[in-house]
C-alpha cells in the first residue's frame, strides 16, 4: 500500500509510542523545550477535524520551511498525513526545524525547478496531494533580482504541475498565488474574477503561476486550485525586512519601529493559522467539480494601513510609548490592495478565527520566546 510505505521513514513520529505522540501533540514545543504558542493552536485545531481524511495520506509540501510551509506541514503531520517536504537551502532557524517537525517528515533536497527531482519525489513517495508553496516571496529581492523570482515562481510552478500530470498517483494540487497578482485596480476589494494585472516582478511571477495552474486544470482536467492570500503574518517569519516581524523585533528590544513607506499603504492581513485552515479546507474539498480549477481569496477582509498595523503591535506590547520612524522610501508599491473572501466563506465554509489584534498578540508572544532563546544562546556561547 502506498500510504503504508510512505510511513516507513518519518523519524520522530515513527519512533514515538502512541502515548508519547499523544502527549507531544497536546503540548507543541520548540527544540529547546519551551511551549509553542501558535503550535498549540494549530494542533488543537487539527484535532477538531475529521482525521480520517488525512490519516496516512501521502502529501508533498514544496517550500515547507517557509513561514506558511512550516505551519502547514506541522498541521498536516499532526492530522496524521505522511508528509514529504521539498527543501532547497538549509536554513538553521526555520520554524519547521526549530519545532522538531522537520525530523518527522521525509525530506527531498533540491530545487523546485528540477523536473527530474520533482517527478522522482512524486512517484517514489506515491504522492496523493501537493501543496505548492515554494517561491521567491520577498518583494524587494524580486525587484533587485527578478530572474530568480521568475525562475522559481513561474518555472517552478509548471515543473510541479507537469510532474503531477504525469504521476498516476497524484490526485490534486493546490498552487499558492498571491493577492499581489491582481495588480492595481480602482475598484476594490479584489474578487476572484478581477483581471490579474500585476506589473512588478513578484506580482507578474505570481500572476503567471496563477494562469499556468488554471491552464493545467482546464486543458488536462486536473484537480488544481489556486489560493490568493492576503499578507500573511505569524511566528516563524525571520525575514526582518517584513513589516510584522521587523516591527515586533524592534518593539521587543525597545527600539522605534521603522516604516519604509509613508505608512499609508492599505493592505489586508491574515494570521498564519487561519491561512493554514484555508489551505487544508480547500484541499479537503477538491473532489467537488465547482472547486476544481478555481481560485480562492483568503483574507480578513478588514484592510489596515501600515501605520495602523505598527500601532496595533505597539498596543499589544509592553512598550506603549514607542513612536514609529517613517522613512517614506518604499518603491514599486501599490497604494491600496485588499481582498473579498466571500467565495471561500460561501463555497468552502472557511472563515478566519482571529482578529488582527488577537493574531498579533499571539505572534508577539512567539517572537518574545524566540528572541529570548536566541539571546540566551548568544550569552552562553
Amino acid at each position: 500500500m502506498a500510504r503504508d510505505r510512505a510511513l516507513e521513514d518519518v523519524g520522530v513520529r515513527a519512533a514515538m509510542s502512541a502515548e508519547e505522540r499523544k502527549t507531544h501533540r497536546g503540548r507543541p514545543v520548540s527544540v529547546d523545550g519551551t511551549q509553542d504558542v501558535l503550535g498549540s493552536w494549530l494542533t488543537q485545531h487539527s484535532r477538531s477535524r475529521d482525521s480520517a481524511y488525512w490519516l496516512d495520506r501521502p502529501v508533498l509540501v514544496t517550500g515547507c520551511t517557509g513561514i506558511l510551509g512550516s505551519w502547514l506541514t506541522i498541521a498536516l503531520v499532526d492530522a496524521g498525513a505522511a508528509v514529504t517536504g521539498l527543501i532547497r537551502d538549509e536554513v538553521p532557524f526555520t520554524h519547521l526545524r526549530r519545532s522538531g517537525y522537520q525530523d518527522r517528515i521525509r525530506v527531498v533536497r533540491g530545487d523546485v525547478t528540477d523536473y527530474a527531482l520533482v517527478e522522482r519525489a512524486l512517484n517514489e513517495y506515491e504522492i496523493d496531494t501537493i501543496f505548492h508553496l515554494a517561491a521567491q516571496t520577498i518583494v524587494p529581492i524580486a525587484n533587485r533580482a527578478p530572474l530568480s523570482a521568475f525562475e522559481t515562481n513561474i518555472k517552478g510552478t509548471w515543473t510541479v504541475l507537469e510532474a503531477a500530470r504525469r504521476s498516476p498517483k497524484t490526485e490534486c494540487t493546490i498552487v499558492a498565488s498571491s493577492d499581489k497578482a491582481y495588480g492595481e485596480h480602482e475598484d476594490l476589494p479584489y474578487t476572484e474574477d478581477v483581471p490579474l494585472r500585476g506589473c512588478y516582478p513578484y506580482d507578474v511571477s505570481k500572476a503567471c503561476a496563477d494562469r499556468i495552474a488554471r491552464s493545467y486544470a482546464v486543458t488536462y482536467g486536473m484537480r488544481v486550485s489556486v489560493t490568493r492570500c492576503a499578507n500573511l503574518y505569524g511566528g516563524g517569519d525571520l525575514n526582518w525586512s517584513r513589516l510584522v516581524p521587523g516591527t515586533i523585533r524592534s518593539v521587543l528590544r525597545g527600539r522605534r519601529p521603522v516604516i519604509r513607506s509613508d505608512g499609508t499603504l492599505l493592505r489586508d492581513y491574515l494570521y498564519i493559522p487561519d491561512a493554514v485552515d484555508g489551505y487544508i479546507t480547500l484541499a479537503e474539498q477538491m473532489d467537488i467539480p465547482d472547486v476544481q480549477g478555481e481560485a480562492f481569496n483568503f483574507g480578513l477582509d478588514d484592510p489596515k494601513s501600515v501605520m495602523d498595523v505598527v500601532q496595533a503591535i505597539i498596543d499589544v506590547s509592553d512598550q506603549p510609548t514607542l513612536e514609529p520612524l517613517v522613512l517614506g522610501e518604499a518603491e514599486n508599491e501599490i497604494q491600496e490592495q485588499y481582498l473579498d473572501s466571500s467565495k471561500a466563506r460561501e463555497e468552502l465554509g472557511w472563515a478566519p478565527e482571529h482578529s488582527l489584534h488577537a493574531g498579533l498578540r499571539e505572534t508577539l508572544a512567539w517572537y518574545r520566546e524566540f528572541l529570548g532563546h536566541v539571546n540566551l544562546q548568544a550569552r552562553e556561547s
